[in-house]
């Protein structure tokens, strides 16, 4: 049987080893119900590969970018041949890898409870190839063995004797040589890092084990901030699954109980999710919306145009009607992100900023079909993404969209949710008024002849988080997860 399930997910950037932002999803109410393929009852690769391309025709978003004649027998796997079929599309930025098969069971773990193996951790390359730690998760083994944002990774090894340095890896193999090194994501895998932070160097040995990442820390998720007396509501959002929904509410049952209208909403590192989450992230800030006021439209391609949606507010017992918001963000926030953030384009103006750097850039997407037969779930992009003014098309970025915008660093160096933290600070400083410096195009081109500006810019520019050439589900939605 053939069903269609609907989110906005994440992914990882195919051959690149780093992170630039999420995939894509659907609207929480868009469920369009296909006349499943044929199956031939076999789940032989290409099999896989002929059911992959019928969904592809039926409901891709750029039917006219899919090649025709495409042989499926040059390609060893299914993924391979998907990236292929997208290809024109991902010359044209539409498509950046966004399209892809993954496990039903795997990603069922995942957006229900948060369910992941590995380290427990974000890594992530600065400017000058060094790998530092951008966060940790509670009741993961890295923060259990006393591994937490800051702290840099100088060797990694299967042992204490077999410890390489980062530097000698990067420069025989590669971003690919930091994760083979690594390791696969599986319960036991066990390594060694030689780390350095404020207490010092030394070596820890850590095992990946089975943990349910909480979206909201229990440390600095949610919490109310002081500014010159001023109450600011803060939410650090990490992805968008069905467990953010609790402290979600319970945050801003809280804010709306202190007269909090200010709000600092860090998606920094969210490469997306289910969009119910990111629908109830705009009903809470949404107050003063009624249910005949327009978050959101999806449009799916013109064959498929019975789906489409109009999607509206519907404001929650625990909602604020925010006068200022400062969305913190990076090349690592993605899809559900983007889509909280164009919402509010419209209504608040110039008094909702993007705060930080430039976001990925992905204004469509993806529907996923199942065959369960073979534990193959695939995600395609089928429709598009607009606010109430029918902006859309954000392929490089919302930057330029915002009605504000401030340049600040990710400062790794103190915690998230710190008022002295660079962006923290740089969000309180837009919602106080006080001045900033925009964000512009050359914070990321990399071109030389930079005037000083620019040159500012690059230094402060995001560092690139990592993942795998083929991420599992919680590396698609949790840009830089080990």
């Amino acid at each position: 049987m053939t069903a269609i399930l609907a989110l906005l997910s994440g992914c990882g950037g195919a051959g690149t080893g780093v992170v630039g932002g999420g995939g894509g999803g659907g609207p929480g109410g868009v469920t369009p119900t296909p006349t499943p393929t044929p199956s031939t009852g076999t789940c032989s690769l290409r099999s896989r590969q002929d059911w992959v391309a019928a969904q592809m025709n039926e409901w891709y978003l750029f039917p006219e970018t899919l090649p025709s004649g495409l042989n499926p027998a040059a390609y060893a796997d299914v993924q391979s041949y998907i990236d292929a079929l997208t290809a024109t599309a991902r010359t044209q930025r539409k498509d950046r890898y966004f399209t892809y098969i993954t496990s039903i069971a795997e990603e069922n773990a995942y957006y229900n409870s948060g369910s992941s193996a590995g380290y427990g951790f974000r890594l992530a390359l600065d400017g000058s190839n060094r790998l530092f730690i951008t966060e940790a998760f509670e009741s993961a083994p890295a923060l259990t063995a006393g591994i937490d944002r800051g702290a840099e990774i100088l060797a990694i090894g299967t042992s204490p004797s077999s410890l390489r340095t980062v530097t000698t890896i990067l420069a025989s193999e590669g971003v690919a040589g930091l994760n083979n090194a690594l390791g696969t994501s599986a319960v036991g895998t066990t390594r060694t890092f030689q780390i350095r932070d404020t207490a010092g160097t030394r070596d820890v040995s850590v095992t990946m084990a089975d943990y349910s990442l909480t979206p909201v820390s229990s440390r600095y998720g949610a919490k109310v901030l002081n500014d010159g007396g001023k109450k600011v509501g803060y939410i650090n959002l990490r992805t968008f699954i069905t467990t953010a929904e609790t402290p979600l509410r319970n945050a801003f049952a809280n804010f709306r109980s202190q007269g909090i209208t200010e709000i600092i909403i860090d998606l920094r590192y969210n490469g997306g999710g289910l969009v119910s989450v990111a629908d109830l992230v705009n009903n809470l800030l949404g107050a003063d919306k009624t249910a005949s006021t327009v978050a959101n439209y999806v449009s799916f391609r013109p064959s498929k145009a019975s789906n489409n949606e109009t999607v509206y507010f519907a404001p929650q017992p625990q909602s604020i009607a925010p006068t200022r918001i400062a969305f913190i963000g990076t090349g690592g926030s993605a899809s559900a992100s983007e889509l909280v953030m164009n919402t509010f384009i419209p209504y608040l103006g110039n008094r909702s900023a993007l705060v930080g750097t430039n976001t990925y850039g992905k204004p469509v997407g993806q529907i996923a079909i199942d065959q369960a037969a073979c534990d193959d779930r695939l995600r395609v992009i089928a429709f598009a993404l607009e606010n109430a003014n029918h902006q859309g098309a954000y392929y490089d970025g919302l930057a330029s969209f915002m009605g504000a915008t401030c340049r600040a660093s990710d400062d790794i160096s103190r915690p998230l949710g710190d008022p002295a933290e660079a962006s923290t600070r740089a969000a309180l400083d837009f919602l106080a008024g006080r001045t900033c410096t925009a964000i512009t195009a050359s914070a990321s081109s990399g071109a030389p002849g930079l005037n000083p500006q620019a040159a500012r810019e690059r230094l402060e520019a995001p560092m690139e988080l990592l993942t795998p050439n083929r991420p599992t589900t919680p590396q698609r939605e949790v840009p830089g997860l080990f």
